[in-house]
């Protein structure tokens, strides 16, 4: 672990730390019990954030290890940091992602190898788990362990407006009561093929 002056525990180069996981642990936890948080820390969060991916369209707020809703010529997409576009931020990301399904007691006991006898097991038949992967780069974005033929989970459907507007004070430039509308049930009823 990389030792850190505790003097500013806010500086840049702390939160830089802290998101490649070389933070001491002990600076790490002053931070998280600080009580009161200095109005420019996800301001640098984000910078710091911005400095690590390959791409220049600003980053509105981080969703995953991979993942960010970043603006895009008057969109707000969702974005992996190799640079992959997975589109509009209100339309669940996993539909444009690569899927692996385990359904099989095999499958399943590759990432469940042994588990104490009193644990529940995901049963065939009854369960799958699903692994998403970042079409560009292959990291795995998400897993989810839901019954068969459940849709694709949307995890966070963040409301940027008002967080930027009553937590942040800096209300984004194309505010506009539709960015906070779940599309995912649009963009599916265009797969329907009529026969």
């Amino acid at each position: 672990m990389a030792e850190v002056s505790s003097g500013d525990l806010t500086s840049k180069e702390n939160i830089r730390l802290m998101v490649e996981g070389k933070l001491s642990p002990e600076i790490a936890d002053k931070l998280r019990r600080m009580s009161i948080k200095e109005e420019d820390r996800f301001w640098k969060y984000m910078e710091v954030l911005q400095e690590k991916v390959g791409f220049q369209e600003q980053m509105l707020l981080r969703l995953s290890d991979h993942l960010y809703i970043v603006a895009r010529d008057g969109e707000r997409i969702v974005k992996c940091d190799c640079g992959h576009e997975f589109g509009d931020y209100r339309i669940n990301w996993k539909l444009n992602s690569l899927v692996r399904t385990r359904k099989t007691s095999e499958e399943m006991k590759e990432v469940y190898p042994v588990l104490p006898k009193k644990m529940p097991y995901p049963e065939e038949g009854l369960v799958e788990i699903r692994e998403f992967y970042c079409p560009g780069c292959l990291a795995q974005l998400a897993v989810e362990l839901v019954p068969l033929g459940y849709p694709a989970t949307f995890e966070i459907l963040p409301d940027l407006d008002s967080f930027y507007r009553e937590w942040l004070g800096q209300p984004l430039p194309d505010e506009c009561p539709e960015w906070f509308q779940d599309r995912t049930a649009e963009e599916i009823s265009h797969w329907i093929v009529e026969s």
